[in-house]
């Protein structure tokens, strides 16, 4: 194989969804975009979808790129005003935002699957690769703190994530099995990518699905996963504290610990500081995905080493 037609990037969060905008500028339609639902929330009469649509706004050009989140020159003026009037005000919604989450339930509630109203909105906002939610079935992650069990959304923006993260777990996920779409995409990919996103949340519900592990032993794709890191630091988001609750070292090599038995190499940052994972192939290369060009850089990087990683599924980190 010496090129790649048609790649899988499973992600969630910022640093999944910038990536997947720096692969969907290689490879279009070529690309298909597994997203973590197991953050979503039901606020304010709408069904919210973090990284399904995080991803779509990245790679539709509507985010907001200075906050990494939401769509830029957006405002409030509905929320707002629901707020006045008494509805929860802490997970706000901007206007267009509130759009989608609105359309979306509407979908759903006439009978509509969570993949094809993903697809319409992909569709209708110009994005030409796949953002495939990873399941139907309704899946949430919880995060045990001293204070008791609480919603991952309401941890994150309500409490800010002030408290040490005591334990996690994903409800529903022992029932929640991966689309067909997922299941297609991955066996007919030319190149398998687990994105910079944090491990635990959202690429852990991914992955936690036993299909989905079967699907990526199976995959004539090698699987390469990006460490999250720059310079031994998180770019962004609560990685380093879910990574303490299960007792895995805040590095490359703690986060690939987490994925053996399904990637054949690791792309990890040249500015790292601490070692790489053993028994695996590593590309060390710079990886803050600075802009438009470095996002695209980044891709393309990863990439060209995929496809340099031999007999698929040889080296897969046990």
């Amino acid at each position: 194989m010496s090129e790649a037609g048609r790649c899988v990037v499973l992600a969630g969060g910022t640093g999944g969804a910038k990536l997947a905008a720096g692969m969907q500028e290689l490879l279009g339609a070529g690309l298909a975009v597994v997203a973590n639902t197991a953050d979503d929330i039901e606020i304010v009469g709408v069904d919210v979808s973090p990284d399904p649509d995080l991803v779509t706004y990245w790679l539709s050009g509507e985010i907001d790129e200075q906050r990494g989140w939401g769509i830029k020159d957006d405002s409030f003026t509905a929320f707002d005003r629901l707020a006045r009037l008494g509805a929860p005000d802490w997970f706000r919604l901007s206007d267009r935002d509130l759009a989608t989450c609105l359309y979306r339930r509407l979908f759903i509630a006439e009978g509509g699957r969570r993949t094809d109203a993903q697809a319409q909105i992909a569709r209708s906002l110009g994005v030409s690769a796949a953002v495939l939610p990873m399941c139907e079935e309704r899946v949430r992650t919880r995060v045990l703190t001293g204070e008791g069990w609480r919603e991952l959304q309401r941890y994150l923006v309500a409490e800010q994530a002030r408290a040490p993260v005591e334990g996690v777990e994903v409800e529903g996920i022992a029932e929640a099995t991966p689309t067909p779409e997922v299941l297609t995409a991955i066996a007919e990919a030319d190149a398998i990518v687990i994105g910079p996103s944090n491990p635990v949340i959202p690429i852990g519900p991914i992955v936690s699905m036993p299909a989905v592990r079967e699907a990526m032993a199976a995959a004539p794709a090698p699987v390469v996963a990006v460490s999250p890191y720059v310079g031994g630091q998180v770019v962004k988001g609560p990685t380093d504290l879910f990574m303490r609750a299960i007792g895995r070292p805040s590095t490359a090599a703690g986060v690939a610990s987490l994925y053996g038995g399904l990637i054949d190499g690791m792309v990890c940052d040249a500015g790292d500081p601490d070692p790489p994972p053993e028994g695996l192939p590593v590309l060390s290369c710079p990886t803050l995905m600075e802009g438009r060009d470095g996002r695209r850089a980044l891709a393309q990087r990863t990439l060209e080493f995929a496809l340099t990683l031999g007999t698929p599924g040889s080296s897969k980190a046990a």
